[in-house]
């Protein structure tokens, strides 16, 4: 028994490889999530660089066009620069827009260092206060340029959008507005005032978001192949585990069995050489003394007929006690199995007539197997008893002998089946397992060692026992043994019924 727990225990250890590819899985799907995330917030700083360093020489181009082609003229023509002129104040748009052409760029705003906003591209703008933000504050502080990321939009919403409105993510520029004219060595030009830009980069932002879809599909994907590839291994292991586990099982058992063969044989020994003999004198004194009894016509002669029958009925039980304990090792002659089924039928004859039972079978010629002829009808005679007794108020019993397909793991070779179905209740399905097991009976009065003892025969000569219950009722026994390869007869299968 605990060679039998060890090797059910066996299967266990599948359950920690199941935790620990789980485990791999969660481990694998987070380290794909963290590095989907990684590159897509790597994508969004390249993408900001790349926008600060095109604002950077936006600011650059558009300061010095301002100084070269406004401040400059302007101061030479006028000697001072007033944008509340009309004139300075086209001529100074006309040099912004003419720059800012093309580049997506939404507003131009110059504020002077009292954070006043002195031009716009916007003239509802112009001369107003407090619209300067951090940014510009910033820049007029350092004097050093800044920028802002304004999006509308969080991260996730724009993963979700298949397209976004201009304008949905601006890049605001900060720089200073610096006269280009040298004054010495280490003297920074003077700052004129502050230069913001709006640049709408939604277009840019949504190759990002695309890419950023990509990478999160992809790991989705290659996760998705994974998991499928784990759960297959899985599934595998555990269909290989189930296999290994029943063929453990099926070794157990037969282990069993042979230990129960074992005690048994000692047992029967023992029986034998104590109870076989004097059962025998037994049996053969009650039969003389009965014969004697019937002739005087003795008052008690009932009383010895019932010691007559009970002593036969015990040494048939001894009888299968021998012959289950110490099976003989079969011959191997060529057996005619449609013979051995008819010398059965014909001697059930009478007793089927008897208990109102019809029993009809059909085989066809030729149907020959390599066996021990005694064996077989042995085997056959205890199916046919079976069913007999399967049908107490009388009913159908049909043989069928087949050609069939040999049992899984059997080697190559014409195999024949023979079939006996009765009309009865059937099987119990609960106990269906548990039918071929020696002393296992759901007679009152049975031993539990007919089909124990049928399988043991069959199994010597190579075949298999089935117990099955038919779909229309009732239980079909089917015996399956290796056949003679041989020519058929050319006469057709007939069917032969008894009353």
């Amino acid at each position: 028994m605990s060679i039998y727990k060890s090797l059910l225990g066996a299967h266990k250890p599948l359950q920690f490889v199941k935790v620990l590819t789980w485990t791999f899985l969660l481990l694998i799907l987070g380290t794909n999530l963290m590095l989907s995330v990684f590159l897509s917030k790597h994508a969004e700083r390249v993408l900001l660089e790349k926008q600060k360093e095109f604002g950077l020489l936006l600011s650059e181009n558009l300061s010095h066009q301002i100084f070269t082609r406004f401040t400059l003229p302007t101061i030479i023509g006028y000697g001072q620069i007033q944008l509340r002129n009309p004139e300075q104040f086209t001529r100074l748009d006309q040099v912004v827009r003419t720059t800012i052409h093309s580049f997506h760029v939404q507003e131009v705003r110059i504020y002077d260092p009292d954070l006043r906003v002195t031009y716009s591209t916007d003239p509802n703008l112009v001369l107003r206060t407090g619209l300067a933000g951090e940014g510009v504050k910033r820049a007029l502080t350092v004097e050093e340029p800044n920028f802002e990321l304004f999006s509308k939009v969080s991260g996730l919403t724009a993963l979700l959008r298949i397209q976004m409105r201009p304008g949905t993510v601006v890049l605001r520029g900060f720089a200073p507005l610096r006269m280009e004219r040298s004054f010495g060595p280490g003297v920074k030009n003077p700052v004129m005032g502050i230069l913001e830009f709006s640049q709408d980069i939604t277009e840019d932002y949504m190759a990002v978001v695309n890419f950023e879809r990509l990478v999160y599909s992809s790991s989705l994907v290659t996760s998705l192949v994974l998991f499928l590839l784990i759960i297959s291994i899985l599934r595998r292991a555990d269909r290989i585990s189930a296999e290994r586990q029943a063929e453990k099982e099926k070794l157990m058992a037969e282990l069993h069995q042979q230990e129960k063969l074992a005690g048994m044989g000692r047992m029967v020994a023992g029986v034998a050489h104590e109870i076989r003999n004097p059962l025998g004198i037994i049996q053969s004194s009650a039969e003389l003394v009965l014969k004697k009894a019937k002739a005087d016509n003795h008052p008690h002669t009932r009383i010895i007929e019932a010691i007559y029958d009970e002593s036969r009925r015990l040494s048939r039980t001894v009888n299968d006690f021998l012959d289950y304990a110490r099976p003989r090792q079969p011959r191997q002659d060529e057996v005619d199995l449609c013979r051995i089924l008819e010398q059965a039928t014909v001697f059930l004859e009478h007793e089927c007539g008897e208990r109102g039972i019809r029993l009809a079978h059909a085989c066809p010629d030729g149907t020959m197997v390599r066996g021990d002829r005694d064996l077989l009808y042995r085997a056959v005679y205890n199916v046919l008893g079976n069913a007999m007794q399967a049908l107490p108020q009388g009913g159908d019993i049909a043989v069928d002998v087949r050609p069939c397909q040999g049992p899984e793991g059997a080697p190559d070779g014409d195999w024949l089946a023979l079939d006996v179905r009765d009309s009865g209740q059937g099987f119990d399905e609960q106990n269906l397992d548990k039918m071929k097991d020696p002393f296992f009976s759901t007679k009152d009065t049975g031993t539990g060692l007919g089909l124990a003892i049928v399988t043991s025969i069959v199994e010597s000569h190579g075949g298999t026992v089935t117990l099955t219950n038919h779909p229309e009722g009732g239980a079909v026994v089917e015996l399956i043994l290796p056949a003679i390869r041989a020519t058929p007869a050319e006469t057709p299968p007939t069917d032969q019924a008894q009353p």
